[in-house]
């Protein structure tokens, strides 16, 4: 029977800086969630990198912004599941771009897309005569403190009004 071991990894990054993990199947991940990003959002500074599962196995990165490619390459070395992908943003959110992400036809899921602060839950064991890495959960954030009352409830409805996302 296999061994297999749990790892917990920290995502570096500033504080409120968004990003999206995923899983996808296909070497050419990269080039496509570049193009799904810039056709939704034409401003948006972003890195990703992209974990190739086979071959020469290498970190595929590209990205609008040295820094934030940067921040993707090392997140991703750190990660290391194979066909995972980490997208760091600035000037746009999660939200304004999931949607084309999520339809980029080798993308077969997204962990998280979040500011928080977050946990990477992989699992390792041997593969072969090599080592095998896959993502098996995300922590992101924090557990609740409670239940929202009325006067969150105002909050959060005014707060989405005055920001333009509802009318």
């Amino acid at each position: 029977m296999d061994k297999l071991d749990l790892k917990i990894i920290d995502i570096e990054k500033p504080d409120d800086m968004n990003f999206i993990l995923g899983q996808s199947h296909f070497i050419k991940t990269i080039e496509d969630l570049y193009e799904a990003i810039v056709n939704s959002v034409p401003n948006a500074k972003f890195g990703i990198a992209f974990c190739e599962a086979s071959a020469s196995r290498k970190i595929r990165s590209i990205g609008n912004d040295d820094m934030l490619k940067n921040l993707a390459e090392k997140n991703a070395l750190t990660i290391g599941a194979g066909h995972s992908f980490i997208i760091f943003l600035d000037n746009c959110f999660p939200l304004h771009i999931l949607r084309n992400i999520k339809q980029v036809p080798e993308v077969c899921s997204i962990f998280c897309a979040t500011a928080n602060p977050t946990k990477v839950l992989i699992v390792e064991s041997e593969h072969g005569e090599d080592l095998g890495r896959g993502i098996i959960g995300v922590i992101d954030g924090h557990v609740p403190k409670g239940i929202e009352n009325e006067e969150e409830k105002t909050w959060r409805k005014e707060f989405l009004r005055n920001i333009g996302y509802k009318l």
